[in-house]
């Protein structure tokens, strides 16, 4: 892989990559979407290549879907590429607006320059770069723009950060410098980086099931599993700004995006 493998024994990287499609309903249901200030931002570069929603855009490493909804929501058209049979099949039926295809960013089954964009949500660090950065811009016609987004808990607030250390960084998956994700690379023009505030409504109950969709607690042990979120439902029980119903967890949306050298 490209990018490290941030597991605790080889081969853990790529259990983790894979772990997601067991729990596809899981994850479409408790996984945050995007700010629609960032889908714009990463398709700001191509704004005005078409007329408005002409522009066809590529949802790569797709999952359930999440990202695509908001470029949809935006007016384009979008083909979603995803390896996992499940989660493709649960974007079908949630994103049914997109064509859905199987394929990786590796092998991606579309014909070369036929996309305005390329945009991944919460999936470009699984992504063996040497082969995807390649086959990204191949897809891409010239000027078209690459981008990234990541959900991330706001850990400036204080019991959001202790809730990270309750799960011994099971809460949060990027592990690693956000800003070493999308590397350079000669086919792009250097990345761009922004940040854009989100949040999503929860309960104690759906805080608690949303950490259990990372790829880290999905491949514990059923024993550990179910007590590292018990810990976490505690936690929660236990704090003011969580244990009185319905609450607010603060994200940070991180965005990269880069264009493809005419």
């Amino acid at each position: 892989m490209s990018t490290r493998d941030t597991g605790a024994e080889p081969g853990a990287f790529a259990r983790r990559a894979t772990a997601f499609g067991g729990r596809a309903a899981a994850y479409a249901e408790h996984r945050p979407d995007y700010p629609a200030a960032a889908v714009r931002w990463l398709l700001e570069p191509v704004a005005g290549a078409a007329e408005p929603g002409a522009l066809h855009v590529l949802d790569l490493g797709a999952g359930t879907g999440k990202l695509g909804a908001g470029v949809l929501a935006l007016g384009h058209r979008v083909t979603a590429v995803e390896p996992d049979a499940r989660m493709l099949a649960e974007l079908g039926r949630r994103v049914p607006g997109a064509t859905a295809l199987a394929g990786s960013a590796e092998d991606i089954p579309l014909p070369d320059g036929s996309v305005d964009a390329v945009v991944v949500g919460q999936a470009f660090h699984w992504f063996d770069q040497d082969r995807a950065l390649p086959e990204i811009a191949r897809v891409l016609r010239p000027g078209g723009a690459l981008g990234a987004l990541w959900n991330t808990d706001d850990d400036r607030v204080e019991w959001t950060a202790g809730l990270g250390r309750v799960a011994a960084s099971l809460v949060s998956f990027v592990d690693w410098p956000q800003d070493r994700v999308i590397r350079a690379h000669p086919a792009y023009s250097p990345v761009e980086h922004a940040d854009f505030a989100h949040r999503r409504r929860h309960t104690v109950d759906s805080l608690v099931a949303t950490v259990a969709t990372h790829s880290r607690v999905l491949l514990l042990e059923p024993a550990e599993r179910e007590r590292r979120l018990a810990a976490v439902r505690d936690y929660l029980r236990s704090r003011p700004e969580t244990s009185g119903g319905a609450f607010d967890l603060e994200i940070v949306t991180r965005a990269q995006r880069c264009v493809r050298r005419t």
